[in-house]
């Protein structure tokens, strides 16, 4: 499965993010470019540790069940998947900025390796190994990057 300590597929979301513009229309949802990727910079907070977002009693009953289908193949997240409290953004933002701030969590992330990995529980799936956080952070950023058709 794709993942983001892959070198070969860290590249490409790389490249993808590169090429992203502040215009780039959205396919769905409500969020602009900004703020999609203030968005996934959230999500790769929680990856390295830097946000601790408490458990949702919802995961605490179905994420199990639902963290092995999301994982078990290269299988793309769907439009209109649920948001977590802690990665909504509603204000604007800065688009260079946050397209730097993701950019720059991307390759620590990588850097570190699982090493670097949070250890605490992910808000709805509950405790994820290293490769599961890099498999679902990729799936993360390759939803929303697809979402405005980079």
């Amino acid at each position: 499965m794709k993942n983001l300590y892959q070198a070969e597929t860290l590249a490409k979301v790389q490249a993808r993010l590169a090429g992203l513009t502040a215009a780039a229309p959205r396919r769905w949802g409500t969020m602009t470019a900004a703020q999609m990727l203030a968005h996934c910079s959230r999500g790769m907070e929680w990856a390295v540790g830097e946000r601790r977002p408490p458990r949702m009693y919802a995961g605490r009953l179905l994420g199990l069940m639902f963290k092995d289908k999301v994982l078990r193949d290269d299988t793309p997240m769907r439009p209109g998947s649920p948001t977590a409290p802690d990665l909504l953004v509603r204000d604007e933002c800065d688009f260079e900025a946050e397209r730097e701030r993701l950019a720059g969590l991307l390759a620590r992330f990588a850097a570190n390796g699982a090493a670097g990995c949070t250890k605490h529980p992910h808000s709805f799936f509950g405790r994820l190994t290293p490769d599961e956080w890099a498999c679902l952070t990729y799936k993360h950023i390759d939803h929303h990057l697809r979402q405005f058709g980079a």
